[in-house]
């Protein structure tokens, strides 16, 4: 299993890189996302990698993150999406946009890269959504495990967390209800859906 490429990049296209390392070039297709970290040729760079066996093929699939290439085997994980269906997708967002998206229920978003229909949307959201949650879920308990608060102001740090500023966290808190800092981020990430599916 290739786990991670470093080396010098010697190609970087729009949907691929290669980079060599000891002497051997291996070429990654990535998201936009990625490439925008990848430096240009003949500098050195690192990627996380993902190797998807076919029965005809071998791939590797380069991130700039470990979180990116996490996401990536959730997406890939849902029927009908394969592996350059989820790239397009990465390349939509950083991986933490989509993973609000995700848990806020927004297909929409989805629907916007090439290969991805309204069902395949709606499937990825069904699949995903409460995996995505209980990530989420996680990163909030680790903050309440090293601070002390009401959940309502743990939520609001989770929220921001995940990228949210202090004005967006609290206006999706505004009206929600819940008794733990997990119910009320996912509450606000509904509502958060909610409403970007009404302006959209």
């Amino acid at each position: 299993m290739i786990a991670s490429v470093r080396g010098e990049v010697l190609v970087r296209r729009p949907d691929h890189v290669v980079i060599e390392s000891a002497g051997v070039g291996y070429r990654l297709a990535v998201s936009a996302e990625t490439l925008k970290s990848v430096p240009a040729h003949g500098k050195q760079a690192t990627l996380q990698a993902e190797l998807v066996v076919r029965d005809d093929s071998l791939s590797l699939y380069g991130f700039a993150s470990e979180e990116e290439r996490d996401l990536f085997l959730h997406l890939t994980s849902v029927s009908g999406i394969g592996p350059k269906v989820a790239i397009a997708i990465l390349s939509g967002g950083a991986p933490r946009e989509l993973l609000r998206a995700i848990a806020g229920g927004d297909a929409k978003r989805f629907q916007a890269a090439p290969g991805v229909g309204k069902r395949t949307a709606e499937r990825l959201i069904v699949e995903l959504r409460e995996k995505v949650a209980g990530e989420l879920s996680d990163g909030v308990a680790d903050a309440e495990a090293g601070s002390e608060g009401d959940p309502r102001a743990l939520a609001r740090d989770g929220l921001m967390h995940l990228g949210y500023t202090l004005t967006e966290a609290e206006r999706h808190l505004d009206g929600v209800e819940g008794e733990s800092a997990e119910e009320l981020i996912a509450a606000a990430l509904r509502a958060a859906g909610d409403g970007a599916g009404a302006r959209s």
